[in-house]
């Protein structure tokens, strides 16, 4: 039996990211620091791809938008 390979539908490059969600670099990395006023536990994280690679599955970026939409919509 062969093992299962499963792949996220695409990954995203930081400035990928960044022009999606239209938002700086900085605070881009201030949503994933801990120390940070404006850390966001929910914020997607990174996935190491190399020893200096990161990406970011785009479908957890999706539905990090859709979350901040539905907790809009639901005020």
């Amino acid at each position: 039996m062969q093992p299962k390979t499963k792949l996220p539908s695409r990954v995203l490059r930081l400035q990928e990211v960044l022009d999606l969600l239209s938002i700086s670099k900085s605070y881009h990395f201030a949503k994933l620091d801990k120390n940070s006023k404006s850390y966001d536990p929910t914020y997607p994280k990174p996935i190491s791809v190399g020893e200096r690679s990161v990406r970011y599955v785009e479908q957890e970026v999706i539905d990090w938008v859709n979350a901040r939409k539905e907790e809009r919509n639901a005020s």
